[in-house]
């Protein structure tokens, strides 16, 4: 608690600043020769995309050390994560929706990467389900971890549905092995935005655990002032 004092506060200022220098970067880039400016929901739609999947990881691993360990503060991390990771993919689906509708004709098509993306979205709910229906702390922390952990194997079919099937969602633009596609006037944008957006998950996420640890505290030093009453 020492130690991450202060740091949610300098990191949301920080991600504020690279998202509203993205934001800039993007709108007064040139139009694309063939989407218009409906490429522009490209910088706030795949570093959604991308934190989406980075969140999932970091619940996936807060989750291991949490039911394997039983750590406390792995399982604060892991409670806080599934929220933060299901906004993002939620901000993910509505701004690929936008973007599909003048691109594909139509706001939803269930092609691998969407499909893949919306049973990541329910493992987030779900982990959150399970916590909230359970009065047993502990029990519900255990099964959501347990949860979290299958979900793990749907990252590689979301990262890799538009390489395995055909789909109208395009390939990988940004992170490929002979390197970007992307001309600079829309890859640094995208690339600040992800930043800017990650940031701003951790900024929420320490943010969020240290809430999390301070409620624990106050719940268990209620209890012991109960007990010696």
């Amino acid at each position: 608690m020492r130690l991450t004092r202060g740091w949610g506060l300098v990191m949301g200022l920080a991600a504020a600043a690279l998202i509203a220098w993205a934001l800039w970067l993007g709108f007064t880039a040139p139009e694309d020769y063939q989407q218009g400016d409906t490429v522009r929901i490209m910088f706030v739609h795949v570093p959604a995309a991308w934190v989406s999947l980075a969140a999932y990881v970091a619940l996936g691993g807060a989750s291991l050390s949490a039911f394997v360990w039983r750590h406390s503060l792995a399982e604060a991390a892991a409670k806080t994560c599934a929220p933060l990771g299901a906004a993002f993919t939620v901000l993910a689906l509505i701004t690929g929706s936008l973007w599909g509708r003048p691109m594909w004709g139509a706001w939803w098509v269930w092609d691998a990467r969407l499909t893949s993306v919306v049973v990541l979205l329910l493992f987030y709910l779900g982990c959150i389900a399970l916590r909230a229906a359970m009065d047993d702390e502990t029990r519900g922390g255990r099964a959501a971890a347990i949860l979290a952990m299958v979900g793990l194997v749907n990252l590689p079919i979301v990262k890799f549905s538009v390489d395995w099937w055909s789909t109208l969602h395009q390939p990988a633009s940004v992170f490929r092995a002979d390197g970007p596609t992307m001309t600079p006037d829309y890859l640094w944008p995208l690339l600040i935005m992800g930043l800017g957006y990650s940031l701003l998950f951790a900024a929420l996420w320490i943010t969020a655990i240290r809430t999390e640890v301070m409620r624990r505290r106050l719940s268990a030093r209620a209890a012991r002032l109960a007990g010696d009453a």
